[in-house]
């Protein structure tokens, strides 16, 4: 069981980061509705296995059940940041990349009601629990047929114009003399991929291009930095740290449900600061307010038996936590890809941010069961650590990327780490360059 359980756990992950590579392929072989298409198979046949693993008597089953359905999952949080930035137009593709990580923690919180003991976390009802997700996808497989493809991937990488500026018009209710700002952003970006079709965008590619390594080594940092930052570790504590305030064990999954409703809430409320507010003073805020609540729960859990308040401050830490991380470290990494790469390495570069957030879910799943039986509540030590270690890397290279077009931030990046995409001058001379070329 020792093997075997850990196994059955971490086979989900595995599946996560190869499905976040194959997620790219998707993407530009079968565009961006055809990958989602493809995701969405993968979660019914995951699902029919779950539903048919104790008929079956077989752990093996459910093994590769988690390994498809982390197959999906990984292919799915690599095109859905993506697709829905491209289908929205500038001044909402930060509201519309959140999409995808309030779908995640909805998800989550309905996993963990419908996991509570008297729902369907039982000996005899799990199977219908881990399977019970059909239904949803069901729902989304009737909407595919009224789903547009990305006009952008059909402008840019397809080079199908007409069909692309027919798309646009539809989605936006508009004629196309309204879409020419639109349509000349597209342009730039076609006329970008062109001057480097000599180039393919392949996987080796886009590792080894220098002009790429510092917007690739942000999206990779902030995506693994997301799951670095311990989110899986103080849901591991909640329910421990509710009973040790003083609630029964039955109170404490309650409670426990109360911080995911939380977590979800601020996935709400992310998508108006995404529209309102700059990525960059957003996550760095998040970043900096994790660091020390990550400090007050390391205290608080160490002490919770030696002092009275103890146990109060520790779930006040939970909450705290959870709150400043959904401001900017939980929905950012998710879409930050789609807003610093152009159209071309754009599917590459997040499947690798997709790679990292699931190698980094996969490393902590695997080390801190060690460390918490090691130095126990003093991992939340190395977390914030780590986070802080981000907020500086970021606060140091990471241009603002809100209201900006792609290409404008490859130019200020190019250079690796001697750029300096934070130079008054340099942006000056960007945005400059970009408004000519809006004008030709």
């Amino acid at each position: 069981m020792n093997i075997l359980w850990p196994t059955i756990v971490s086979i989900f992950l595995v599946g996560g980061t190869i499905g976040s590579l194959t997620g790219s392929w998707f993407a530009d072989k079968v565009g961006r509705k055809g990958g989602l298409i493809c995701g969405a198979v993968l979660l019914l046949i995951a699902g029919i296995l779950f539903f048919s693993t104790k008929m079956l008597n077989s752990v093996e089953v459910l093994i590769i059940a988690r390994f498809v359905i982390g197959l999906a999952s990984g292919t799915i949080t690599c095109i859905m940041p993506m697709y829905l930035t491209e289908l929205a137009p500038l001044h909402l593709r930060g509201a519309m990349g959140v999409m995808c990580p309030l779908g995640v923690t909805f998800g989550v919180f309905i996993a963990q009601v419908m996991s509570l003991r008297h729902v369907l976390g039982t000996e005899t009802s799990w199977p219908i629990l881990l399977s019970l997700y059909v239904i949803v996808v069901i729902l989304c497989c009737i909407s595919f047929p009224f789903l547009p493809e990305s006009p952008k991937y059909l402008y840019v990488v397809r080079r199908q114009t007409r069909q692309a500026i027919t798309i646009l018009e539809n989605i936006r209710s508009m004629n196309v003399s309204e879409l020419e700002s639109e349509i000349n952003e597209l342009e730039i970006e076609s006329n970008d991929n062109k001057k480097r079709s000599e180039k393919t965008f392949g996987f080796w590619n886009v590792l080894t291009d220098r002009s790429l390594l510092l917007p690739l080594l942000l999206v990779c940092s902030m995506q693994a930095g997301q799951q670095f930052s311990g989110i899986n570790a103080v849901f591991y504590y909640s329910k421990s740290t509710f009973q040790k305030a003083g609630l029964s064990e039955e109170n404490s999954e309650y409670a426990t449900v109360g911080a995911g409703v939380v977590n979800f809430v601020m996935a709400i409320i992310s998508v108006y600061l995404m529209s309102r507010f700059n990525r960059r003073s957003t996550f760095q805020l998040s970043a900096l307010c994790s660091v020390v609540c990550l400090i007050i729960l390391g205290i608080a859990i160490t002490y919770i038996n030696a002092i009275s308040w103890m146990p109060y401050l520790s779930v006040f830490g939970v909450l705290a936590y959870v709150c400043t991380y959904g401001i900017g470290l939980g929905p950012i990494p998710y879409f930050i890809g789609s807003e610093l790469f152009e159209v071309g390495p754009r599917p590459i570069a997040m499947a690798v941010g997709s790679m990292a957030n699931w190698g980094g879910n996969f490393t902590v799943a695997m080390i801190f069961p060690i460390l918490q039986e090691k130095i126990g509540a003093a991992s939340f030590y190395i977390f914030s650590f780590l986070t802080f270690m981000l907020f500086i890397f970021v606060r140091l290279y990471l241009p603002e990327t809100k209201g900006r077009d792609p290409s404008e931030l490859a130019q200020l990046m190019k250079s690796g780490f001697k750029s300096r995409p934070l130079s008054p001058a340099n942006t000056s001379i960007t945005d400059t360059s970009v408004s000519e070329e809006f004008k030709k």
